[in-house]
């Protein structure tokens, strides 16, 4: 079995720098990706927008082009996978890593249709798998979605809306705008100053104006067939009808497969120990990249200021094992 220099597990923008960065090394490579490429954007909000400008979501010095000041899901779809196919990028799609273990100076990678081999490992799996459970009775009822894609489907319902992040707000007034009635049910005092800045006054005004109802230090407490009951900043018990939940709490990384993987997890934030200036984590050779690194905190990587950890990786990887 071949024994690869670089095994890359996500497809995502970082994970392809990483391969990127590998070719320009000479160092054999390959990416592993459950779903298609840059799986996460795939599954984003069709019609979404990026907080930042084309070029900071460049890798590799490969010029995105826009036509709007910031780009959307689709032009980032084309960008990243296009670089994929015009530098021939060695990627596996629909196959999930299932286990990473280290035998003497190799890892053993495990997934779901085969079996790798490989000196370094980069872990750059995102976050956007595992949805941030509220736990409370009916969550799992039909009517509660986690991820919103478009506002179609809500049209002439009574929609509930938790959480007050650009994912919350977007889908609040988009599924408004096309008929549907909306109560958004946050547990903070406000709605969140994250959301992108020529957003927020928008969600403001139409609660403000009533368009939009809004619950602020409020949670959810049970989800019928019917109905969604929560209680209010004053404690209070509410009962409301209801259609549809879009519970957009946030998502979380795979902890159980980065412990599983022998990182150590610090803090209540889950906190993978990686190295700063090499991503190298308390396992030698392997490597952290992206937004993985930020443990619960999703907010502290985004994919410009963490597409310097491709660079960074392979650097380390080449000083340890310089190549002719």
């Amino acid at each position: 079995m071949e024994i690869l220099d670089i095994l890359i597990i996500g497809g995502g923008p970082i994970g392809l720098n990483c391969a990127l960065e590998a070719q320009k090394n000479n160092l054999t490579h390959l990416i592993i990706e459950k779903g298609t490429i840059v799986n996460s954007l795939y599954n984003y909000p069709l019609y979404m927008r990026f907080f930042s400008t084309a070029e900071k979501l460049e890798i590799d010095g490969i010029p995105f082009i826009s036509t709007a000041p910031k780009p959307g899901r689709q032009e980032a779809l084309e960008y990243y996978q296009g670089i994929a196919r015009q530098r021939e990028v060695n990627i596996n799609l629909y196959e999930k890593v299932l286990k990473v273990s280290k035998n003497g100076d190799i890892f053993d990678i495990e997934t779901s249709k085969a079996a790798y081999k490989a000196k370094n490992v980069v872990i750059s799996t995102g976050f956007y798998d595992i949805p941030n459970l509220m736990n409370i009775p009916g969550e799992d009822l039909p009517k509660v979605k986690h991820y919103y894609t478009e506002p179609y489907p809500y049209a002439k319902q009574k929609v509930v809306v938790v959480g007050s992040s650009n994912s919350a707000v977007d889908a609040a007034l988009e599924t408004y705008r096309k008929g549907a009635d909306v109560t958004m049910i946050i547990r903070h005092s406000e709605i969140s100053q994250s959301v992108k800045y020529w957003v927020k006054p928008d969600i403001e005004n139409r609660i403000a104006e009533g368009s939009i109802k809004a619950h602020f230090n409020s949670e959810i407490a049970e989800i019928t067939e019917n109905t969604v009951i929560f209680k209010d900043e004053n404690g209070k018990t509410n009962e409301i009808d209801n259609d549809f939940v879009l519970a957009l709490t946030g998502y979380l990384p795979d902890f159980d497969f980065l412990k599983n993987s022998g990182i150590e997890l610090q803090g209540d934030c889950l906190n993978p120990l990686y190295h700063t200036e090499t991503m190298e984590t308390n396992v030698p050779n392997l490597y952290l990249a992206g937004v993985v690194c930020g443990g619960k905190d999703t907010h502290l990587w985004f994919i410009e200021n963490s597409r310097i950890h491709a660079e960074m990786i392979v650097r380390n990887v080449v000083k340890k094992e310089p190549r002719a």
